[in-house]
């Protein structure tokens, strides 16, 4: 019998584009990387006043690309800074809506997603999505204690990706997620290392602006009692100390730029301090996979490298070297976020997977 054609629209807006994509169950038949005017999009006071503008680029684009919404099954956006919850598929409902259009967890342009999908799917009276948002938290409690009482740890990382490639891994191994232990490490502007135990990320480092290795843009992990000389040194702002953590920190403030082709060709032209630089992010990404091991009590079915930057031959090699004695090191490069999507609304709608109720049971704080 043939397998039932589920056509999905999903979305995922970032701070001067929106991307889009249409599937017909995994296939992809567009892709399409909307761009916005920065004059026009600062013409809007705040972040969630874009939507209508930005939901009228997607139904153009659409009519332009001659893709008729009307053989739509389901609208899928991608999960803002919502309260922390566990991983799935979640339907977009009122109190979820509430809390994107609140920013209830931070303003940006991802808690778009969920209202836009919504908006359109109504429309059509279809379901709309949201999938494994970066506020996913299915930390175990002991791993939320930091050593400072007034300070716990949380739960912020790529979830998307690193839940997507989880199962496609799974699925290429013949087993099923939930059976499996995993390091997935998404390494891109920010780096994330998630220990994933029968279907739940135990623990993960802070990947916005907390703890871990550093990045091409971010500080990560760095000594407390030096950082606290430097707040409270007088020479800087607090938003200047938070720009040296989170945009100004890792690659760019070492070599002054992001981009970890030009370090490459800083490293092949003689660059010293481009060699041990990069060669220090690798070696943290490394401990940092080695200390979650421990967390597994070193049984770990595969060690997996997702995001940007494992298009990086010999960065890959740099850290497998390290860690390979773990267990084997897939590479997953890039980040898929479309296909992820598509695939969270594609598992409800094909029965595979419920789908879950917003907020469901928020996570609590731990307490000592």
């Amino acid at each position: 019998m043939q397998e039932k054609e589920h056509r999905i629209l999903v979305i995922n807006p970032g701070s001067t584009s929106t991307k889009i994509g249409v599937f017909d169950n995994e296939m992809a038949i567009l892709e399409k990387t909307i761009r916005h005017d920065t004059d026009k999009i600062n013409e809007f006071p705040n972040i969630i006043d874009q939507y209508e503008f930005r939901k009228d680029m997607i139904l153009q684009t659409l009519d332009e690309e001659g893709i008729n919404i009307s053989k739509l099954s389901a609208v899928c956006g991608r999960g803002g800074l919502l309260k922390p919850i566990e991983g799935g598929t979640y339907n977009v409902n009122e109190e979820m809506l509430k809390d994107l259009r609140e920013g209830y967890s931070g303003q940006h342009a991802s808690n778009l997603g969920g209202i836009i999908a919504y908006e359109i799917a109504t429309g059509l009276n279809i379901p709309s999505f949201i999938v494994d948002p970066v506020v996913v938290d299915e930390l175990a409690p002991i791993a939320r204690i930091s050593g400072l009482s007034q300070i716990e740890r949380k739960s912020i990382f790529h979830a998307l990706n690193q839940k997507a490639v989880a199962r496609r891994v799974a699925k290429e191994l013949n087993k099923k997620y939930e059976d499996l232990n995993l390091i997935i490490t998404h390494m891109g502007g920010g780096i994330t290392v998630g220990v994933h135990q029968n279907g739940k990320v135990i623990d993960v480092n802070n990947g916005l602006h907390g703890d871990g290795p550093f990045s091409p843009e971010r500080a990560g992990t760095v000594p407390a009692g030096d950082l606290v000389e430097l707040c409270f040194s007088g020479d800087y702002y607090r938003d200047e100390i938070m720009k040296k953590l989170v945009g100004q920190g890792g690659l760019v403030g070492y070599l002054g730029t992001n981009d970890a082709i030009k370090v490459e060709e800083m490293i092949e032209n003689g660059d010293e301090t481009a060699t041990l630089v990069y060669d220090a992010m690798a070696y943290q990404i490394a401990k940092e996979i080695g200390g979650a091991s421990a967390v597994l009590h070193g049984k770990v079915d595969a060690i997996i490298l997702t995001g940007g930057l494992a298009y990086g031959k010999g960065f890959v090699k740099a850290i497998s070297e390290r860690i390979n004695w773990i267990a084997d090191v897939v590479v997953q490069p890039g980040e898929n976020e479309l296909q992820a999507l598509a695939e969270g609304a594609l598992r409800v709608l094909k029965g595979e997977e419920k789908e879950k109720t917003y907020p469901g049971q928020v996570k609590n704080k731990a307490t000592v």
